[in-house]
């Protein structure tokens, strides 16, 4: 939760554009929001905190990534893997 929060200490603006656009577009999210996807994680990779969650939670977290490619129409379906990458970034 801390590394998150940080996150969004230092991302926030990129993360909530992101996070509006996915929720605007459920069926063409990923081709409409690669730009703002982009540009949260070149935020996000300036922060070595982030770095070290996105290094040891890098298996969670293309297991997330690949379940919303999955379930573009109902991306709720993915709650599973969002909590184990929650889980694992807490732990860092």
């Amino acid at each position: 939760q801390a590394a998150l929060e940080i996150t969004a200490r230092y991302c926030r603006n990129e993360m909530e554009q992101y996070g509006r656009c996915v929720a605007a577009s459920p069926a063409s999210w990923q081709r409409d929001c690669h730009r703002l996807r982009l540009s949260m994680s070149r935020c996000a990779a300036a922060h070595p905190i982030v770095q070290r969650i996105r290094q040891d939670c890098a298996e969670p977290f293309a297991a997330f990534e690949q379940c919303l490619k999955e379930n573009q129409a109902s991306v709720m379906n993915c709650s599973d893997h969002v909590n184990a990458f929650l889980l694992c970034a807490d732990q860092v």
